[in-house]
């Protein structure tokens, strides 16, 4: 079955973020600050695309959707640090309705509109587990039978970790959450036309069932200066530094190497 992931990078979408601008100058301007952009620029090195090199299922595809403006040594620099990942496919777009551009995007993606497929989507500061396109597959076999009656089955996995990573490495703590959107993917019918950007992540029970997964960490959510929620971006959550037996967990399932991370956050 097609597995297919979406990934925003600093797209100048009209709506799709929760800090507002009257015009799509103004949100080009705080999207490609140079404050801003390093700090995307080192949690998408050292956080995300670790965890997508290592998957234990290759057999995937991760569309990295941008601006048509966006500057051109940050998009140099993006095409930098993913050549070499067969999955990646960075698709330029001019700033359109959020909602409706990346709905156009995934269903483009599918090679036949008439088979099933799986669609998950992803922030650009955060890592899933190495595993999670494997587990993507294993959970449709095993709900395949609510998926027959269903045109789309959500799968969330519930547990992970709330993080911050800086120079001095990374900071955690082992959180349970419903639907965060992170780790979280969908099942759509053949000839149904419905993506995962249909639907407001943690609202989606509303529209169809929801299976859920609280067992291995799945996922890890930074919590940053440019977080889109307000409630992210100005939370208050106590972390702990990694103890070595949390630090090799984070390796083996997420590929996130402390001393890299320290290395990436600490460039001048």
């Amino acid at each position: 079955m097609q597995v297919i992931g979406l990934c925003r990078f600093s797209y100048p979408a009209l709506g799709g973020f929760q800090i507002e601008h009257d015009t799509i100058e103004e949100r080009r301007q705080y999207l490609y600050s140079p404050e801003r952009l390093e700090e995307r620029f080192r949690l998408f090195e050292a956080t995300t695309l670790p965890c997508f090199r290592e998957q234990t299922d290759e057999d995937y595809q991760l569309l990295i959707v941008i601006g048509d403006c966006l500057p051109k040594p940050a998009l140099d620099r993006l095409h930098d640090l993913t050549t070499g990942m067969k999955q990646v496919q960075i698709i330029k777009r001019q700033p359109e309705r959020h909602r409706k551009v990346m709905k156009e995007i995934l269903n483009a993606a599918r090679d036949d509109f008439n088979q099933p497929c799986l669609q998950f989507r992803h922030d650009d500061d955060d890592a899933v587990s190495v595993d999670f396109v494997e587990r993507l597959r294993i959970a449709a076999e095993e709900c395949k039978g609510l998926m027959a009656e269903n045109r789309s089955v959500a799968i969330d996995y519930n547990h992970g970790f709330l993080a911050r990573f800086g120079p001095e490495g990374v900071q955690a703590k082992k959180v349970f959450r419903h639907l965060l959107g992170v780790a979280f993917g969908m099942y759509v019918r053949g000839g149904c036309p419905l993506t995962i950007m249909n639907f407001t992540h943690h609202r989606i029970g509303n529209s169809m069932p929801v299976v859920s997964y609280p067992d291995a960490p799945m996922w890890v959510r930074t919590l940053n200066q440019f977080n889109d929620s307000p409630n992210t971006r100005n939370s208050k959550i106590e972390m702990t530094p990694l103890d070595p037996e949390l630090e090799g967990e984070f390796i083996a399932r997420f590929a996130i190497d402390q001393d890299y991370v320290r290395q990436v956050h600490s460039v001048a």
